[in-house]
């Protein structure tokens, strides 16, 4: 790739590190094609509440570096709503255990929050939280609407003038030969495609709601697993993880997480619109940003196992894909 004109990409996915890394490279001018079987409402990213905090996945060093990245390319992306992309501030929560500030969260504001010492809704616009935790903090962080930020990234990608084939790989040297570099976003299809026995799907269900007039988003990560991200026109309540590649919604699933939801939340219980199902690939050894060489010669660079933190890492993990390239 040092010489002459830009090789042919293939992509292999169609969730957010797909589409991400697809359009890195199409707007330099290279010819894409994503390869995938899942695209659209279809894929785990559609399903995700997707709000950037780096959660589920190792080193946590690197993940730190590759969430920061990103960070900044959506804060910028903020600026444009046709993107789906906001700020909003997110409150962390802690139902018993001290919960002290990243040191890389205090550079981007992160400020700990105080005990209520009355119950009153989360709507409420008070510097507090819920008297279920016991300690949290504060940080604007961006939010991905997926049901808009997904479409913005296959437009911006076909405008480069990239292309999407649907179709079942069940490996990667299934790429036509035409395409001498080849970008593995998989997801958790990396698991059986590579094949990498050290990714697992740790299941995530949400139920989706009404819209809530809710001034922030509220995550708790200690059993159980809790959070109500308001956006746009809906709210997603959450959530489960669990190692499991169920991805049939299961009711009783809905109805615990729309309980504890509403119970932090001090609100009734609002209908649910829909539920949605999502693998999480985790992988063991951590996310793994490498090249190799298949055996016919042709390059693959490896971009999967961001586990709970696609959208966090996404941007941070393209730019080291390109990184890798260039040195092909």
């Amino acid at each position: 790739m040092k010489n002459g004109d830009p090789p042919a990409i293939a992509v292999i996915g169609a969730g957010v590190s797909g589409l991400t890394c697809a359009v890195a490279f199409a707007e330099r001018e290279h010819p894409v094609t994503i390869f995938a079987s899942e695209t659209g409402e279809q894929t785990t990213s559609a399903a995700a509440a997707a709000i950037w905090f780096p959660y589920d996945a190792e080193p946590v060093a690197q993940v730190v570096l590759w969430a920061l990245a990103t960070y900044q390319e959506l804060r910028d992306l903020a600026r444009d709503s046709s993107t789906g992309v906001s700020m909003i501030e997110l409150r962390t929560f802690s139902r018993a255990n001290e919960m002290p500030i990243p040191h890389w969260a205090v550079p981007l504001g992160a400020r700990p929050l105080i005990r209520s010492r009355e119950t009153k809704p989360v709507t409420a616009p008070i510097d507090a939280f819920p008297s279920a935790f016991t300690n949290g903090f504060s940080l604007r962080v961006p939010l991905t609407d997926t049901t808009r930020y997904l479409d913005y990234l296959r437009r911006r990608f076909t405008r480069a003038g990239g292309r999407i084939e649907v179709v079942q790989l069940k490996k990667i040297e299934d790429v036509s030969h035409g395409f001498k570099v080849i970008v593995n976003c998989a997801g958790i299809g990396a698991r059986e495609l590579t094949p990498d026995p050290g990714v697992e799907p740790h299941r995530g269900q949400v139920a989706i709601v009404g819209k809530l007039d809710l001034p922030c988003a509220i995550v708790c990560d200690d059993p159980p697993l809790m959070y109500a991200i308001p956006r746009e026109n809906d709210c997603v309540f959450g959530g489960t993880n669990s190692v499991s590649a169920r991805r049939e919604p299961i009711v009783a699933e809905t109805e615990s997480i729309v309980g504890e939801c509403s119970r932090i939340l001090n609100i009734q219980a609002p209908a649910v619109i829909a539920t949605r199902v999502g693998l999480r690939p985790y992988r063991k050894a951590g996310v793994r940003v490498e090249s190799e060489r298949l055996q016919d010669g042709r390059a693959v660079i490896h971009n999967y196992g961001h586990g709970g933190s696609g959208f966090t890492l996404s941007w941070g993990c393209a730019q080291d894909v390109i990184r890798l390239s260039s040195l092909l």
